[in-house]
């Protein structure tokens, strides 16, 4: 069980989603589930690209590329709903970028 601000955090993210139309518990958690993920990809690559920088080279494999960096959590993670959700179902972009990750 989870209590607390974490508790507080989640319950706003779930009003969230309610009040933009998805009421079905499994769609909210699955959505949920999509934006940890995007969200701990970019993480991972902010970290790589703080290693890269102090050491002065460049990632090798990048998990997103400049052409991608609008698929970054850090970059759409405050746009308005209607962008963010196009984010997510267009051709190339958030959806189509995590099944491409293969692993």
């Amino acid at each position: 069980m989870i209590i607390g601000e974490l508790k507080s955090q989640v319950d706003k993210i779930w009003l969230s989603f309610t009040a933009g139309g998805l009421s079905n518990p499994l769609t909210v958690i699955e959505q949920f589930t999509y934006l940890l993920f995007i969200r701990r990809l970019d993480e991972i690559q902010l970290l790589e690209e703080k290693k890269a920088n102090m050491i002065g080279t460049s990632i090798e494999k990048p998990i997103f590329t400049e052409d991608q960096s609008g698929l970054r959590w850090n970059r759409f993670k405050n746009r308005d709903p209607e962008t963010m959700s196009n984010l997510f179902t267009k051709p190339d972009g958030v959806f189509d970028h995590m099944k491409k990750l293969n692993g």
